[in-house]
């Protein structure tokens, strides 16, 4: 550890931040349907989509049809993509020869693309084609990012409202967000990756010539424009298996930058556009403020681990000091440590080292920020809505502590909203812990690891809170390519996306017929420290209660085994 990579991390944490407060006031007007800079070019296009898909812009949606809509565009895009892989040796744009996806694999892949999750239980540069990778991942990517914000806009509108029931229209929010915040700024940062170096071919491949006179085939693919939205998204799959450790997904330190930075600006713009639509600036700055802690706090965390010499190299040499395993090593291991935190507090899941190969407490807490809830900044809209369901929780404990109605953001907080609010969040320690406990005893599931003991566990761990978390990083000892895992995980994926944003629109909908009401001498102030520190509070608690157990049978057990080695070889 030294200064220099203690400033890196807080210079990259700074500036993401810093980002996401223009962007936010740009996404508030897009979410609100107001004019912006691009209307002269995008205005036609978003006319010419709703007249041809007969969405009338101006009618609105309650929140059981905001939802219906919600699940019917996530059915279909299901169907079409699971068709387009099953069958992508039948459709163009094949040069590789690749046979179609098997069923399970098929399942597996089109659940994740179309839940924004990105899981990967194949090498991608062996496997898909260039026309499932264009036509079918790399569309998803927009699509299902914009479903999520689509959910964060209507629970924006919600707490806006004043005894309505109108949280606007699925399919003109999910027209607005593609049009107008994915696809311009994607363009943008796929040109810069291009300038960059990343490729941005049709070629199946390249024939290399290597120093020592050999012959070398290197795959290609459409790099840059996948990796735009892959970031910005907060998707994360990789169109090769190393991910943005791979320098032609993250060919240099700029591009490094430019990734950790994408994958995190938008899920804080949500919170700062949440803020401008609900009039409540400073409360929003409060949440931004424990997203940012946590990463930091992680990135810390992971950096200080990462950057002692390791106990199998203490044991063996007296005077090691240095760790190189599981580091992205072009870059130093502050990238790595802010690049972990960043991706697993986002649920971007790309990676530019193996978390792995991290030591046992740095890919534990990679695998805790996951557990969190993904609300730190988050996914894209899912960061934002899952943070605001634990502010929910936080002002109804601070409501019964000192025997007030809660309010937040001048709605009243009622046993119905944290009915709801329990039901969504329930759902992570039910499938991670659910599916893990049984993976962990089934002779088919444990098949797949590449380890015994604890490392085994935090494999299974790992997969599962990934999975619910709609991440889609790993740990990479787990070969996940089977109907077992195929089948669950992808049935984690769903519950993961689906079981949470259901519950939010329905709270959405409860807090919209809900009057605006004005803050009083007893209503609890949700912009200061007070506040900031209970809902950091609430959040640890409920992350230590309900994973705590299984974390220390998995990466902290294994922390004392290694420790426990050392000493025994001294």
């Amino acid at each position: 550890m030294d200064p220099r990579g203690w400033g890196e991390i807080a210079l990259t944490l700074a500036v993401t931040v810093a980002l996401a407060w223009p962007l936010g006031i740009y996404m508030a007007r897009v979410w609100q349907g107001e004019r912006t800079w691009l209307d002269p070019v995008l205005k036609p296009v978003e006319r010419l989509v709703y007249g041809a898909c007969g969405v009338k812009p101006d009618k609105g949606q309650n929140w059981i049809a905001y939802a219906m809509s919600f699940l019917a565009f996530s059915v279909a895009s299901f169907i079409v993509l699971y068709l387009i892989l099953r069958f992508q040796n039948l459709l163009p744009l094949n040069p590789q020869g690749f046979p179609g996806l098997s069923p399970d694999l098929s399942f597996n892949t089109a659940i994740s693309f179309v839940t924004n999750t990105n899981w990967q239980s194949y090498v991608p540069e062996q496997v898909v084609s260039t026309f499932s990778q264009m036509a079918g991942l790399t569309s998803h990517n927009f699509l299902s990012a914009a479903a999520g914000i689509a959910v964060a806009a209507a629970l924006a509108r919600a707490f806006a409202a004043n005894r309505a029931e109108n949280l606007g229209d699925f399919w003109v929010d999910l027209t607005r967000i593609s049009l107008y915040v994915l696809l311009p700024f994607s363009l943008v940062l796929a040109v810069a990756f291009v300038a960059l170096g990343e490729p941005q071919t049709l070629l199946a491949h390249v024939a290399a010539h290597t120093v020592e006179g050999g012959k070398q085939t290197i795959a290609l693919f459409p790099v840059a424009s996948q990796e735009a939205i892959k970031q910005f998204g907060t998707n994360g799959g990789g169109l090769f298996n190393a991910n943005s450790a791979h320098p032609f997904e993250n060919p240099n330190a700029i591009t490094n930058l430019l990734e950790i930075v994408a994958m995190n600006v938008l899920g804080y713009a949500c919170v700062v556009a949440f803020g401008r639509i609900v009039l409540a600036r400073r409360d929003a700055r409060a949440l931004v403020v424990v997203m940012a802690l946590f990463v930091f706090g992680a990135a810390a965390v992971v950096y200080a681990t990462e950057t002692q010499p390791a106990p199998a190299l203490v044991a063996a040499h007296a005077d090691a000091s240095v760790n190189m395993e599981g580091k992205e090593v072009r870059f130093g291991a502050p990238s790595t440590a802010i690049w972990t935190a960043a991706t697993t507090g986002a649920s971007d899941g790309g990676v530019n080292a193996m978390h792995d190969s991290l030591m046992p407490l740095g890919g534990g807490v990679a695998m805790f920020m996951i557990q969190l809830g993904e609300i730190v900044p988050g996914g894209v809209g899912s960061g934002l809505y899952g943070m605001v369901v634990l502010a929910l929780i936080a002002v109804f404990v601070a409501g019964l502590m000192v025997g007030r109605t809660p309010e937040y953001l001048g709605k009243k907080v009622e046993a119905r909203e944290i009915k709801y609010a329990m039901l969504a969040v329930l759902i992570l320690p039910l499938c991670i812990l659910g599916f893990s406990g049984v993976a962990a005893v089934l002779p088919v599931a444990l098949k797949g690891l590449a380890n015994p003991g604890a490392h085994g566990l935090s494999e299974i761990l790992y997969a599962y809170s990934s999975a619910t978390g709609n991440n889609g990083s790993a740990f990479a000892g787990l070969s996940a390519n089977t109907p077992w895992w195929n089948t669950t995980l992808g049935i984690s994926m769903l519950l993961g996306r689906f079981a949470y944003a259901i519950p939010v629109l329905a709270i959405a909908g409860s807090m919209a017929a809900k009057p605006k009401l004005g803050a009083t001498a007893g209503t609890f102030p949700t912009d200061g420290p007070l506040f900031i520190g209970l809902l950091i509070g609430v959040i640890l608690i409920m992350g230590g209660l309900q994973f705590f157990p299984a974390l220390a049978l998995g990466p902290i057990v294994e922390h004392f085994q290694a420790l426990h080695a050392v000493a025994a070889a001294r």
